[in-house]
C-alpha cells in the first residue's frame, strides 16, 4: 500500500485515538468525585463509640445514659417468675420503680427511670410453635433475629413486625410497631394473647376476650401496666416474592400506590428523596408480589453490608452524597426482579446502617398521615426541615390499617406512617434544635388529622401529646388504677403522664388558638434557639 493512501488512514486512527483517549479521561473525571467521596467515607467510617460505664443504661438515641440497678431474668419460666417476684418486693421496700428492657430501642427513656430497677429480659427468650394452629408462644425477651430463623424452620413467618429484626417481642409490643407488611393493622393484631405480672406479683391471662380492657391498655402501652411474660402470636406461611420497583413524584405516590399494590402483594414500601434537587419531591415505590415458588429453606443474615453501608453513610452531613446515593438507588434497581422469601426480607437488623461517632448520634421520628394529606403534609416538611438545618438521611413510607386492639393507638383509620431518620451532634444545643423542630412537625402533622409515633425522642409539649392522643388521659387513669402505686414508671409517663406534667408544657396556646398561631410561636422558639446556639459557638 502507497504512503499515500496510508496517511488518511493514520489520520483516521488519530482522530479515533483521540476521541477514545477524551472520552476515557472525562469518564475518569466523572467517576472520580464518587469513587474518592466513597473512598473517603469508608476510611472515615470507624467505631468510635465508647462503652457505658457499669451499672447506667441508655437507650437507641444515645441521649438517656441514666444510672440503674440492672437485674438479668433467667430463660426458665418459674425461675424467671421468682426473680420478677422478688425484684418487684425490693423495688417497693426500697421506694424505687420498675421498668422492663429488651433491645432498648426507643429514644426517649420509655424503658429508663433515674435509680429505678431495670429488668432485663433478654434471656427470657424460649419459644414453641404449634403448626397446626399457626400460633407461636414466645417469651417477650427473644428477638426477632431469633424467632425468624425458628420460624423459618418450620416454613412459618411473622405476619407483623418493625422492618428490622434486633427488637425484642415485648418491645414490640410496647410500642405496637407495625411494618412493611401490607394490608395490615399494626403488630397487636397478631397478638392472640398474653401472661402478665402486675405490680402485686400476680399473673394474668389477658386476651379479646379475657382481660380485655388489660389487653388493649398493654399493647402500645410502653411497659406502664406490668411485666408481659409468654406471647401467643398468629404467625403465616413463609413465601417468595418478585420485587418491583417504580420512580415516581412524590404527589402522586397514593394513587400509585393504590394501583400497584393488588392483594397478592405481600409487602411494600416507599423511600423518598432527601437529594436537595428534589427533596422529598421524588420517590422509589417497592412491591414484593407473591410469587407460587417455593422459599428457599436457607436463610442469611449480612453483617457487613460493605459498599451499601458506604453509600448511606456517605450522605451524612453531605449534600453531594446525598444526591449520589438517590441517583445510585435509582440505577441499582435493589431487589428488583430477583426471588426473596419473607423471612430473607425481614431478616435484617437495624445495626447495618447505623452512626458509629462517639459525639454524634441519629434520631428517629415518625409521623402518621391520613392518605389524602400526605402531599400536603410532605410541603411543609419540605420547608421546616430545611430551615432548621436539620441532616435528614432517609424517610421510608409503610401503610398502616386501622388499628381496633391497642387502646393509645395511632391508627385510628388507614394511614401512611413516614419514617424520618436525623443525623445531629450529642449535645444539649443540637438536643434543643431538634426539640424545636419536631414540635413544628407535629403541627403540621396535627393540622392535616395526622399524629406522631410515641417510642422516640419526648419532644412534643403536653398539649401536643392530648391533641394527637385525646384517649392519652383516660389511658393515665387506667394506668393508676391498674398500678395504684405507680410501680412500673419510666421518662414518657413522668413527661405525659404524671400530674405534674401538665404544668410542663413549653408552649401554652389556648384552645382557640389557630393552627397557623401555633407554627408562629413554634418558629419563634426555634428562631430563639437558633440565637443561643450561635451565641453559644461564638463564645468557644
Amino acid at each position: 500500500m502507497s504512503r499515500q493512501l496510508l496517511r488518511p488512514i493514520r489520520f483516521q486512527i488519530k482522530i479515533i485515538l483521540s476521541i477514545l483517549l477524551a472520552g476515557i479521561t472525562i469518564l475518569s473525571s466523572i467517576a472520580a468525585r464518587p469513587v474518592l467521596h466513597l473512598v473517603q467515607t469508608a476510611q472515615n467510617d470507624q467505631d468510635e463509640r465508647v462503652p457505658l460505664p457499669s451499672d447506667f443504661v441508655d437507650d437507641a438515641s444515645r441521649l438517656n445514659q441514666t444510672r440503674m440497678m440492672m437485674v438479668k431474668i433467667s430463660s426458665d419460666s418459674a425461675i424467671a417468675k421468682l426473680q420478677l417476684r422478688q425484684a418487684l418486693k425490693d423495688a417497693k421496700s426500697q421506694g424505687k420503680k420498675v421498668m422492663t428492657s429488651g433491645s432498648r430501642h426507643t429514644m426517649g427513656g420509655q424503658t429508663i427511670y433515674s435509680n429505678g430497677i431495670a429488668l432485663d429480659m433478654t434471656e427470657f427468650n424460649q419459644m414453641r410453635l404449634n403448626p397446626t394452629t399457626g400460633i407461636l408462644t414466645v417469651q417477650s425477651g427473644a428477638t426477632w433475629a431469633a424467632v425468624i430463623p425458628y420460624l423459618n424452620q418450620h416454613g412459618f413467618s411473622v405476619t407483623v413486625m418493625q422492618s428490622n429484626n434486633d427488637f425484642s417481642i415485648g418491645g414490640t409490643m410496647s410500642a405496637n410497631a407495625h411494618g412493611w407488611q401490607h394490608d395490615h393493622p399494626p403488630f397487636a393484631s397478631t397478638v392472640e394473647s398474653f401472661q402478665l405480672m402486675l405490680a402485686d406479683g400476680t399473673v394474668v391471662h389477658c386476651s379479646r376476650q379475657e382481660n380485655a380492657e388489660l389487653f388493649s391498655l398493654v399493647l402500645g402501652g410502653y411497659g406502664l401496666f406490668g411485666i408481659v411474660l409468654e406471647v401467643n402470636l398468629k404467625v403465616v406461611p413463609n413465601q417468595s416474592y418478585i420485587a418491583h420497583r417504580t420512580v415516581i413524584p412524590s404527589r402522586v405516590y397514593v394513587e400509585t400506590y393504590r394501583s400497584k399494590v393488588p392483594t397478592q402483594t405481600g409487602m411494600a414500601y416507599g423511600r423518598l428523596s432527601i437529594a436537595p434537587e428534589n427533596f422529598l419531591q421524588e420517590a422509589i415505590l417497592t412491591v414484593y408480589d407473591s410469587v407460587p415458588t417455593a422459599p428457599q429453606a436457607s436463610l442469611t443474615t449480612s453483617s457487613e453490608p460493605g459498599l451499601s453501608r458506604t453509600v448511606f453513610r456517605g450522605s451524612v452531613g453531605s449534600d453531594y452524597g446525598k444526591s449520589l446515593r438517590w441517583q445510585l438507588e435509582k440505577m441499582s434497581g435493589g431487589e428488583a426482579g430477583t426471588e426473596v422469601s419473607r423471612n430473607q426480607i425481614l431478616n435484617r437488623p437495624s445495626t447495618l446502617f447505623e452512626n458509629h461517632q462517639q459525639a454524634k448520634t441519629e434520631i428517629l421520628h415518625e409521623y402518621f398521615i391520613p392518605p389524602e394529606s400526605l402531599e400536603q403534609f410532605l410541603e411543609q416538611c419540605r420547608q421546616i426541615i430545611p430551615a432548621c438545618q436539620a441532616d435528614l438521611l432517609n424517610v421510608t413510607i409503610r401503610n398502616v390499617h386501622p388499628d381496633s386492639d391497642s387502646f393509645l393507638r395511632y391508627a385510628d383509620r388507614e394511614v401512611f406512617g413516614l419514617v424520618m431518620l436525623f443525623h445531629q451532634a450529642r449535645t444539649p444545643a443540637e438536643d434543643a434544635k431538634m426539640q424545636a423542630m419536631t414540635q413544628e412537625l407535629i403541627e403540621a402533622a396535627l393540622a392535616v388529622g395526622g399524629r406522631y409515633y410515641l417510642p422516640y425522642r419526648l419532644h412534643a409539649t403536653p398539649e401536643q401529646f392530648d391533641r394527637a392522643y385525646p384517649q392519652g388521659r383516660e389511658f393515665f387513669q387506667f394506668k393508676r388504677k391498674y398500678d395504684p402505686h405507680q410501680l412500673f414508671q419510666n421518662q414518657f409517663y413522668l413527661k405525659y403522664g404524671s400530674p405534674q406534667a401538665r404544668s410542663s408544657s413549653v408552649i401554652k396556646p389556648t384552645s382557640t388558638t389557630k393552627p397557623s398561631d401555633r407554627h408562629l410561636l413554634l418558629r419563634q422558639r426555634r428562631d430563639a434557639i437558633d440565637q443561643f446556639c450561635t451565641s453559644c459557638r461564638m463564645r468557644q
